[in-house]
């Protein structure tokens, strides 16, 4: 089987375009795809890095260097967990809020494109396809972890 006539190959480029098309916008309001998306995911309680590691698919460890970035820009700050020295938060300052909108503007401008370029139909078998494939992917991978 060729390369580029695997699921996986489709699946891996298109998000490749995707991640490219978010940094170029994000790069224009002093944001990466990444940053971005950490600033979407605080919640205004705070997040807990693991949390936000979580969600990036990445070890809390990786995801530290982003954050000292983020806190130098003055994006977000960290706080100790009064009861878990082990646990930290993460918050937004003011101009992480205004750069969170900025996020979530480039997030639905780009998700406006989409549909207005798609139709219903091919919309909801992409997202009925996509869910069936994180669906598999997860059960593959379980179920080749239990044969190991």
């Amino acid at each position: 089987m060729a390369k580029d006539n695997t699921i996986d190959y489709y699946l891996k480029t298109a998000w490749q375009s995707v991640a490219n098309s978010y940094n170029q916008a994000a790069s224009k309001v002093g944001l990466t795809q990444a940053s971005g998306y950490v600033l979407i995911n605080i919640h205004k309680e705070g997040t807990a890095v693991s949390q936000i590691a979580s969600l990036l698919g990445v070890r809390s460890t990786s995801l530290s260097r982003m954050l000292s970035a983020m806190e130098k820009q003055g994006l977000i700050y960290r706080e100790v967990s009064e009861l878990d020295k082990r646990s930290v938060k993460v918050f937004l300052t003011t101009l992480g809020v205004e750069k969170r909108e900025m996020a979530k503007g480039i997030v639905r401008d780009f998700n406006d494109y989409l549909v207005a370029h798609m139709s219903e139909s091919e919309r909801l078998k992409l997202e009925s396809s996509l869910i069936k494939i994180n669906q598999l992917s997860q059960k593959f991978f379980q179920d080749h972890i239990k044969e190991s």
